[in-house]
């Protein structure tokens, strides 16, 4: 298998408080309603009439029970939620009755580590729903911009019916990311849900990532394509976490999403290799991937963990539709021998159909390092090109479990497996070998 490269960190999150900012958890709280558009003033009261200019002044007054409008337009400026709210009265910021609002980072000012458009940092019960968020650029190594940034410790956030877009880093060993959600501390209840994240160029990094300590989240309806690196991202492991036992994403539901087109090829970090997965678990924990279209990526679904004697662990992956990706449909297991592995993993009842589109011998389902005491069932995979259902060139594997699954040609009538570095011609032979 061609390598992969570990995901690099550059977004200078650590030192974070580990405490939110939290008006009282009044149940009379009171509602207030704000409006803001690019002709306003911020010396305005904030009404529909006489609305704010910026999203800076917004933000300034969205105590709990905000509810900040935007109005159709332009803004030139990145928007920081100043404010948690509470159950009673979240904050909430959201472009009015369907309004096009754009934020741009075409003339935003950039600094090293992290700039993102929109952040939320040890923050609970805020939403962003229905605002663009795009072209961010960067050609300097230790600039990484983000569309949407979540971090630190915090709950009940919700990012609902977005647009995050060309999201840019031109730096040859560079980060960008879409969506990143960055649990320093604790984040629980985590919304991301009908998004719209295309068209970014990300680096070493992700177009849609939840990463360290994130405890309960849904990952839902979202679209995810022409992204230069991987789709979904849910990472373990790779230090971002305070509590480094609690360092990994768990508890997540991803499903119904539509991830396509995820290409590492022509990335300036990954050059001419096929690494991009559309959907990738990196040492989370306790996750479903259900009922996802998964297609046209270097590589579908990966479950596994880049990190030497960690795993990917009770995650089930079903009902997904997983199609026409260039190196294989289903991944599991470690890329090499330095990396951690895949174990108590269930596939089951997914459609997984001519993969492989590139010939390299990846096949519908490709097993890898350190795979031990998975099952994988009832699923259908039809070949593609080479005719290879499941290929596994390592020896490292134990008490894994094929039952009751559909091998399907899409032509000719030589059927192939690989198990252990040794090819069978026949399903039969290939279950024998499996339980061994």
């Amino acid at each position: 298998m061609k390598k992969r490269f570990i995901l690099l960190l550059s977004l200078g999150l650590f030192g974070c408080s580990a405490t939110w900012q939290q008006e009282p958890a009044e149940s009379t709280a009171a509602k207030k309603v704000l409006y803001v558009a690019p002709t306003g003033k911020d010396t305005n009261a904030g009404s529909i009439k006489q609305p704010l200019k910026t999203l800076k002044r917004a933000s300034q007054l969205a105590k709990a029970g905000t509810t900040v409008y935007l109005r159709k337009g332009t803004y030139t400026e990145a928007l920081t939620v100043k404010y948690s709210g509470t159950k009673q009265a979240p904050v909430v910021f959201k472009n009015y009755q369907k309004e096009k609002v754009v934020l741009s980072g075409k003339t935003l000012k950039q600094k090293d580590g992290d700039t993102a458009l929109v952040r939320i940092e040890n923050r609970q019960y805020v939403t962003i729903q229905g605002l663009v968020v795009a072209d961010i650029e960067t050609t300097r190594t230790n600039e990484t911009p983000i569309g949407m940034f979540v971090t630190g410790t915090g709950r009940n956030i919700q990012l609902i019916d977005n647009q995050v877009r060309r999201i840019k880093t031109n730096a040859k060993d560079g980060n960008a990311h879409g969506i990143a959600i960055y649990g320093t501390g604790r984040l629980k209840q985590i919304t991301v849900r009908g998004n719209r994240v295309e068209d970014n160029r990300l680096g070493a990094s992700e177009a849609l990532v939840l990463n360290g300590n994130i405890d309960g989240f849904s990952v839902t309806n979202n679209i995810v394509r022409r992204n230069d690196n991987i789709g979904i991202d849910l990472i373990g492991y790779e230090g971002v976490a305070t509590n480094p036992a609690e360092d990994y994403a768990r508890n997540g539901t991803i499903a119904g999403n539509v991830v396509s087109d995820s290409s590492s090829y022509g990335n300036p970090f990954y050059g001419k290799e096929y690494n991009a997965a559309g959907i990738y678990v990196d040492g989370g924990k306790q996750l479903t991937i259900e009922n996802n279209t998964v297609e046209r990526n270097d590589i579908g679904i990966e479950v596994t963990s880049e990190h030497a004697g960690k795993y990917a662990e009770q995650v089930t992956v079903r009902g997904n539709l997983v199609k026409q990706n260039r190196f294989t449909g289903i991944s599991i297991g470690g890329y090499d021998k330095k990396r951690g592995g895949t174990k108590q993993v269930r596939i089951t009842a997914n459609q997984v159909t001519g993969n492989d589109t590139k010939g390299l011998e990846g096949g519908q389902l490709l097993v890898q390092h350190d795979v031990r005491d998975n099952r994988i069932d009832r699923n259908t995979f039809t070949t593609g090109q080479d005719n290879l259902f499941v290929a596994h060139f390592f020896k490292t594997s134990s008490g894994n479990q094929f039952e009751q699954n559909t091998y399907r040609l899409a032509n000719g009538t030589a059927k192939r497996w690989i198990w252990q570095d040794q090819e069978y011609r026949t399903q039969s032979a290939f279950e024998r070998a499996v339980q061994k």
